[in-house]
């Protein structure tokens, strides 16, 4: 049974026009269906725009939907109660994409930590204290530290901290929204493979929403390619990769840069006037979909 289930999800933001225009209605997310088993690392990709980040806040209910269906553990999501919801949300968190203004500047880096404990009233003040230097630990950073403020950490550290904040609950489920986006490049490769290291340790299963191709081939089992709020194709990261089936596709696999200077990069250019938004996704090959 899968763990995360999706289905036909609808965000539509009213956009307004001035004082005498009619508001217009964007479609930011449109009809997305898809679900991750357990253990899975599940990409959505796609350009700036495209509805990433609101499908995943859709999903934790931190933006809410217009309609649709989010099954967790096979628990209708949008029709939970605030309470039922805040509990349902031990089991499902988030890793923001700013290391830098997702952590409060005010806040030690042990309040930070223990904040989700202290929410959920999760244990004495002394197992807190135990469990936040545990979590340091885990994501690899030294319990020393954490007296000191955000500002004193690099960002690459900051964003260990929010992951170890993820952690506290024991989550399930991380929507990771653009986790390594904001970090340089050889910071980009430590937070990723820890991502990886915690998920085989503490069998987590990953949303990993992205831009970066490259990132999404190394980490990804499947992943969903989104343009203007809707899924365009879909399947095992390998195939996709190896064999892509819509022109958006392709034309996004060809920007990714070739680190051979002796090989010169062949662009594909995009026509946008040529996508049909109204086709459905149809299998091309064994788990493998496009909208063709």
């Amino acid at each position: 049974m899968p763990l995360l289930t999706v289905r036909n999800l609808v965000k539509e933001f009213s956009r307004s026009r001035g004082w005498w225009g009619r508001p217009s209605v964007v479609r930011a997310v449109d009809s997305v269906s898809f679900s991750i088993e357990p253990g899975e690392t599940f990409g959505l990709v796609g350009e700036s725009g495209s509805g990433k980040t609101t499908t995943g806040r859709c999903i934790l209910r931190l933006v809410e939907p217009t309609s649709g269906e989010v099954r967790f553990q096979d628990r209708d999501v949008l029709a939970l109660s605030r309470e039922e919801l805040r509990r349902t949300r031990r089991d499902m968190q988030i890793v923001f994409q700013d290391p830098y203004s997702s952590l409060n500047p005010r806040m030690r880096a042990r309040t930070i930590v223990e904040e989700p404990l202290v929410i959920h009233k999760l244990g004495t003040k002394t197992e807190r204290r135990e469990r936040v230097a545990e979590l340091f630990r885990l994501v690899g950073l030294d319990p020393a530290h954490l007296d000191r403020y955000p500002h004193e950490f690099s960002g690459g550290q900051r964003q260990r901290i929010g992951l170890a904040r993820a952690l506290a609950l024991n989550p399930s489920l991380i929507v990771a929204d653009e986790p390594v986006s904001a970090l340089d490049v050889s910071v980009q490769a430590q937070v990723i493979n820890l991502l990886i290291d915690l998920q085989e340790r503490l069998k987590l299963t990953y949303l990993f929403i992205a831009h970066d191709l490259r990132l999404v081939e190394h980490i990804c089992d499947r992943v969903a390619v989104m343009y203007r709020g809707r899924i365009l194709e879909m399947g095992h990261t390998a195939a996709l990769f190896r064999s892509p089936a819509h022109a958006y596709t392709r034309a996004l696999l060809s920007a990714i840069p070739i680190p051979d200077p002796d090989t010169r990069p062949t662009r594909i250019e995009w026509d946008a006037s040529s996508v049909d938004l109204r086709l459905p996704l149809r299998q091309v090959d064994q788990g493998h979909w496009a909208a063709i």
